[in-house]
C-alpha cells in the first residue's frame, strides 16, 4: 500500500514538473513571440505621455532585443515643441535582470551610453525644460492630500533603491555632456569616459566655460548591489577645482582640491530607514559678497553622518560627527510629524582648546580675529526645539563651560581701545564718513553730562536688561526666531546695545554672514572678558550712534533738533530721540503737514512713558512742567514738510544734509 502511495506521489511530482515546464517553456516561447510588440507599445505610449503631458516629442529611430534581456535603442531624443533639444543619445545598450523582471522590477546589469546630451537652454524668460517641472501649486495639493499617509522610511529606501537598481555592476559611458546656455552664460560637462567594472568607477570629465577650462577625475569604489561607495573627485591639472556656471548666474566663485563621498551602509531596520556614511573636502574656497568682502577659505572638513528616517521624522543622529580642522562637533537635526510639526536641533563641542577653535575658524570669514592668541578650554551645548503649532513654546538653550579660558592676544580688531581715546568714522555705502573723536572734543559728551532721561528712554526702547545681560538676550533672539520663520525672511534681528556698539566701532555695515557671526563672537569676548564697564560702553555708544542726516553722537543731535545741550533735554525730546534709533535719516516722516507728531508716534512715545513708570525710571515730578508738545527748533526743522509754515525757517531745498 506505501509502495503505491510513493509511487503515485512520484508521478503526481513528474507531472507537476512537466507541466511547471511546460509553462515556462511557453512563457518563454511568448516572451520571445510578444517581447517586441510589447517594446513597441511601451514607446509608443511614452510618445504620446510625452506630447499630452509636456508639450514634446519623444523619438527612438530603432529599437531592438539582444540575447534573452538585452535592449538597443539608437538615435533616442526628446525635444520640446518649439524649443531647443533636452535629450539627445545615439546609442544605448542594456542588459536587465530577467528573475528581477519577472517579478515587476528593474535591475540593469550592463549599461552602455554613447554620443549624447542633455542641455538645459534659458532665452529671456523661456527654458526648454520648464515642462518637466512639476507646477508648485499641483504639488502643494498633492502634500495636503497625502500628509497624513507618509511614511519617510519606506518612501526614501524605495526611490533609493530604484534609483540604486538603475545604476548597473558594468557601465561604459561615452562622450555624453549636460551644457548650460543661461541668456548667453554657458558651461558644459563633458563625461569622455566612465567605466564601472568589479565595482571599481572611473572617469574622465572635461568642463568649459567661458571663463575656464579643466579636466576632472571622479574615481573610486561603487557597489550598487551592495549599496556601497567611496568616491574621490579631483582635478586633473593643476589648482582647485572651479565649480562652473555659478560664478556667472550667481557672482558666486566657489572651488575646492578634493571631494570624497562615501556610502557604507543603507538598510531597513524594524521599519526605519538607516543611511551611513561620510563625505569631505579639501582646500574649499568662496567669494559672494553676501557671505564675505573676501575669499572664505576651509583647509579640510569632513561630516561623518548617520541619517535616520522614520515613518514621520527625518533626523541626522546625534552620533554623526563634524570636524573642521581641530573643531569636532556633534550635531542632531530632526524634522518630526508625529503629532505636530516640530523642528529640533542641538549641537554639542567637546571640551576643546581655545586657541584650536580660534585656529580653525574658516579664513577669510572671521578676519579680526586672526592673530587672536587664547589659553584655556571649553565645551559648548546649543538646544533649540520649534513647534510649528505652539511657536510660543520655543527652546533655545545656550551654554558654554570655560575653563580657564582667556584671550592672551587680541587679534584686528583692538577691543581695548574702546577704553581710550580714539577715531570713530562710520561706514556709509562703503565709503568711510568724516571722523568722529571719541573720549574727548568739544562733540563728545561724558555721561554723567548726558539726562538721565535720555538714557533711561534709550534703555528702555533698545535694550532694557542693559546692565544685566552678557551681550546677548535669549527671549529677544526667540522672539526674533519666530517672527522670522513665520515671515520666511529676516524680519527681525534682536540686537542689544553690546551688538550696536560692536558693529558700529569694530565692524562695517556690510550686510554679510561674516560680519554678523563676527559680531557675535566680536560681542562675547568683550562682554565675558570684562574688558570695558558697561557706563563705558553705553557711553562710547551715545556718542558714536547716527541721530540724523550726518549727526553722529548725542552732543551733535541734542544741537540739531533742539539746539540744546544733552544735559539739558526735556522728557518729551528723549522719548523722541529714543524712538529715532532705529531709522534716524527718516525722522522726519514722523511729522504731519502741521509739524505735529503722526498719532502711531505719539502712541509710541507714551508706551514708553509708562514702561518707564512702571518699571521705576520716572517718577511724577519728572513729567510735571513738561511741555505738551514736542517742538523741533534746530537745523532738523528744515527737514520736516509744514504747510503755511510763517514764522519757522522754510526748507532749504537744496540742503540734504547738516554739516557740521
Amino acid at each position: 500500500m506505501r509502495r503505491e502511495t510513493k509511487t503515485k506521489l512520484k508521478r503526481w511530482g513528474v507531472l507537476t514538473a512537466k507541466i511547471v515546464l511546460a509553462l515556462l517553456v511557453l512563457l518563454a516561447a511568448g516572451y520571445f513571440i510578444f517581447r517586441g510588440m510589447i517594446l513597441e507599445k511601451v514607446i509608443a505610449k511614452i510618445k504620446e505621455k510625452t506630447q499630452t503631458e509636456y508639450d514634446a516629442t519623444f523619438s527612438v529611430k530603432e529599437a531592438r532585443f539582444r540575447g534573452l534581456a538585452g535592449i538597443d535603442l539608437t538615435d533616442v531624443a526628446l525635444v520640446p515643441n518649439n524649443a531647443d533639444s533636452l535629450f539627445k543619445v545615439s546609442s544605448i545598450k542594456a542588459d536587465v535582470n530577467i528573475m528581477k523582471l519577472l517579478v515587476g522590477s528593474v535591475q540593469l546589469e550592463d549599461l552602455e551610453l554613447r554620443d549624447g546630451f542633455i542641455q538645459l537652454v534659458k532665452k529671456d524668460s523661456i527654458k526648454n525644460f520648464d515642462a518637466f517641472i512639476k507646477n508648485k501649486k499641483d504639488a502643494a495639493e498633492v502634500e495636503v492630500v497625502t500628509d497624513n499617509k507618509k511614511d519617510y522610511a519606506r518612501k526614501t529606501y524605495r526611490i533609493l533603491s530604484r534609483l540604486l537598481n538603475l545604476v548597473p555592476t558594468d557601465m561604459k559611458l561615452t562622450n555624453l555632456s549636460l551644457r548650460i546656455n543661461d541668456n548667453g552664460k554657458k558651461a558644459e560637462v563633458n563625461l569622455q569616459e566612465l567605466q564601472l567594472q568589479d565595482e571599481q568607477l572611473e572617469t574622465s570629465i572635461r568642463v568649459k566655460t567661458d571663463t575656464f577650462a579643466q579636466r576632472w577625475r571622479i574615481k573610486g569604489m561603487a557597489d550598487p548591489r551592495d549599496r556601497k561607495a567611496d568616491l574621490k573627485f579631483f582635478n586633473l591639472d593643476t589648482g582647485a577645482i572651479r565649480v562652473p556656471y555659478l560664478d556667472e548666474r550667481y557672482n558666486l566663485k566657489a572651488g575646492f582640491d578634493s571631494i570624497r563621498v562615501n556610502l557604507s551602509n543603507l538598510e531597513m531596520d524594524g521599519g526605519e530607514l538607516h543611511v551611513d556614511g561620510f563625505a569631505s573636502i579639501a582646500g574649499l574656497r568662496i567669494n559672494h559678497k553676501k557671505i564675505a568682502s573676501k575669499d572664505v577659505y576651509i583647509n579640510k572638513a569632513r561630516f561623518d553622518y548617520n541619517f535616520l528616517f522614520g515613518p514621520d521624522f527625518i533626523r541626522i543622529d546625534s552620533t554623526s560627527t563634524g570636524t573642521l580642522d581641530k573643531l569636532k562637533f556633534h550635531p542632531f537635526v530632526e524634522y518630526s510629524i508625529a503629532q505636530d510639526t516640530t523642528y529640533a536641533l542641538q549641537i554639542d563641542i567637546p571640551k576643546m582648546k581655545a586657541q584650536d577653535f580660534i585656529e580653525s575658524l574658516p579664513k577669510g570669514l572671521f578676519s579680526h580675529f586672526e592673530g587672536m592668541v587664547a589659553e584655556g578650554s571649553f565645551d559648548y551645548h546649543l538646544d533649540f526645539k520649534y513647534n510649528k503649532n505652539k511657536p510660543r513654546d520655543i527652546v533655545l538653550n545656550s551654554t558654554l563651560n570655560k575653563d580657564g579660558l582667556k584671550i592672551l592676544k587680541y587679534g584686528e580688531a583692538d577691543l581695548a581701545k574702546i577704553n581710550g581715546n580714539f577715531t570713530y568714522r562710520a561706514i556709509e555705502n562703503g565709503r568711510p564718513q568724516r571722523p568722529i573723536s571719541v573720549g574727548s572734543g568739544p562733540n563728545y559728551t561724558p555721561l554723567s553730562q548726558i539726562t538721565p532721561l535720555l538714557r533711561h528712554a534709550v534703555l528702555t526702547s533698545e535694550d532694557p536688561s542693559f546692565f544685566s545681560h552678557k551681550g546677548f538676550i535669549s527671549e529677544a533672539f526667540k522672539q526674533s526666531i519666530i517672527k522670522n520663520i513665520k515671515t520666511k525672511k529676516f524680519a527681525r534681528g534682536g540686537s542689544t546695545i553690546s551688538m550696536q556698539l560692536v558693529k558700529n566701532v569694530f565692524l562695517t555695515r556690510e550686510k554679510t554672514l561674516s560680519r554678523k557671526l563676527e559680531e557675535i563672537l566680536l560681542v562675547y569676548v568683550l562682554e565675558n572678558q570684562r574688558i570695558s564697564s558697561k557706563e563705558r560702553m553705553l557711553e562710547v555708544y551715545f556718542n558714536i550712534i547716527e541721530w540724523g542726516p550726518n549727526v553722529y553722537g548725542i552732543t551733535e543731535a541734542a544741537r540739531f533738533y533742539f539746539q540744546k545741550h544733552p544735559s539739558e533735554l526735556n522728557l518729551k525730546e528723549c522719548l523722541f530721540l529714543a524712538s529715532i534709533i532705529p531709522s534716524p535719516k527718516r525722522f522726519m516722516w514722523q511729522f504731519d503737514d502741521q509739524g505735529e507728531l503722526r498719532t502711531a508716534y505719539s502712541r509710541h512715545q507714551e508706551r514708553l512713558t509708562r514702561l518707564m513708570f512702571q518699571r521705576g525710571l520716572l517718577h511724577t515730578e519728572d513729567t510735571l512742567y513738561q511741555i505738551k508738545k514736542l517742538l523741533i527748533s534746530g537745523p532738523a526743522r528744515s527737514y520736516i514738510k509744514v504747510r503755511d509754515e510763517v514764522e519757522l525757517v522754510k526748507p532749504d531745498p537744496e540742503m540734504d544734509e547738516f554739516d557740521f
